[in-house]
């Protein structure tokens, strides 16, 4: 039987939705072993007074089995 547990994760980026999910599930497994999945739960962007995106972020539920 395996079981997995769940942590959250924010990460951002100046270029893209599609990078911050790769730098948080790329540092996600830095760290943690056995990532499995991850759901994005949020997107925010920030803009600044010119209208302009100046960043992206998500908010991810990183799972990963623990090790026997």
């Amino acid at each position: 039987m395996s079981i997995a547990r769940v942590t959250e994760i924010k990460s951002s980026s100046t270029e893209s939705f599609d990078d911050a999910i790769r730098k948080g599930i790329g540092r996600a497994q830095k760290t943690l072993e056995n990532v499995r999945s991850a759901w994005i739960q949020d997107q925010e962007i920030l803009i600044d007074e010119s209208g302009r995106v100046q960043e992206y972020r998500v908010h991810l539920k990183i799972t990963f089995l623990l090790n026997e």
